[in-house]
């Protein structure tokens, strides 16, 4: 080599090595911060460290939502709780001492309309038509509310009895007897008869011997 190419590769080898130390003192500086770990925080009692401290001042608990997140001022409580009854309170504002005493719970049904009583009492009278126990039919017309509408249960009886067979029709005479001063009332089936023969033409339509029946 001539003497400008000697420190031409002397100059390269200097270089290499210095980017060689370079290297190195990074990399065991990196190891030495990690093994010191992270910066430590503020102390306990500092303002600094409360200020982001979410725990409970005065110790207790772990730190989570009173009550679940439930049961605080304006709000109804947890989904799905069930709370029991309350004596009431004399200390309270609405309390009413007249008109504390004894609670009469009764269940109210209320009146079937025209619609509903044929899709209530119709079905009952097919089945009878198959057991023939008036007794049963009785005691599911008691569960019903048919207020003013108490004839309409002959006059149905006996237009299903028209297009049913001779069985069927004594058996709703069998059923009207002991429905009478039970769940209606004499007038309740002259009404009903007389309605009947006021829509004899309608029922001959369906059924053409119902006048003679």
């Amino acid at each position: 080599w001539t003497p400008q190419e000697k420190l031409l590769h002397e100059a390269r080898l200097k270089a290499k090595a210095k980017r060689r130390l370079r290297r190195t003192s990074s990399r065991d500086s990196a190891r030495e911060s990690l093994s010191e770990g992270p910066e430590p925080g503020p102390e306990p009692g500092s303002p600094k460290g409360r200020a982001h401290d979410r725990r409970s001042r005065t110790g207790k608990g772990r730190g989570l939502p009173k009550k679940g997140g439930a049961g605080g001022k304006g709000v109804w409580g947890a989904p799905g709780v069930v709370y029991g009854y309350q004596e009431p309170d004399a200390r309270d504002p609405n309390y009413d001492e007249v008109a504390q005493g004894d609670t009469v719970y009764a269940t109210v049904v209320p009146e079937l309309e025209e619609g509903e009583l044929e899709k209530n009492v119709q079905p009952m009278v097919l089945e009878y038509f198959e057991h023939g126990d008036t007794s049963e039919v009785m005691e599911l017309l008691r569960g019903l509310n048919l207020g003013s509408r108490r004839h309409a249960v002959p006059s149905l009886a006996v237009a299903l009895a028209l297009e049913g067979k001779a069985s069927h029709r004594e058996l709703t005479s069998r059923l009207l007897a002991d429905l009478v001063d039970r769940v209606v009332t004499p007038e309740d089936i002259a009404w009903a008869f007389d309605k009947m023969l006021r829509d004899l033409p309608d029922l001959i339509l369906d059924t053409p011997e119902a006048p003679q029946v």
